[in-house]
């Protein structure tokens, strides 16, 4: 497996999670690491990507100033803290390398290599 990702679960609507994605990967440092999420029913959407090094994250708008992106290239992590949750943030998130080195795509079909998926589920 050479991403996976973890920490979903089930909270009420105004709590945290924190996500995290393990990649097994030795060129981990040298590409953006991205998460998306997908409802039932829905198309997979963009949440957050981080860039290979010292750059700014990118957020989708629906997430600003609640999720915080950030990985540890010594760990080779990387992890989505997500505060004040709504319910309409219930999705299966997955973590996704990018294929494009020097920036933080937001199509799906921008990135080569995905995790399994970790369900969340924010109740009312």
């Amino acid at each position: 497996v050479q991403l996976q990702a973890s920490g979903g679960g089930t909270v009420h609507a105004g709590g945290s999670l924190r996500l995290s994605c393990a990649v097994s990967l030795r060129t981990f440092n040298s590409y953006p690491i991205g998460w998306f999420r997908q409802a039932p029913g829905t198309e997979r959407e963009f949440v957050a990507a981080v860039p290979r090094g010292s750059g700014r994250p990118s957020y989708a708008d629906s997430v600003k100033g609640r999720f915080t992106i950030s990985r540890d290239n010594a760990k080779n992590m990387v992890s989505l803290q997500m505060n004040s949750l709504k319910p309409e943030d219930t999705a299966v998130y997955y973590c996704a390398r990018s294929r494009i080195q020097h920036t933080t795509p937001t199509a799906p079909g921008l990135y080569d290599l995905w995790g399994q998926g970790t369900q969340v589920t924010v109740s009312s």
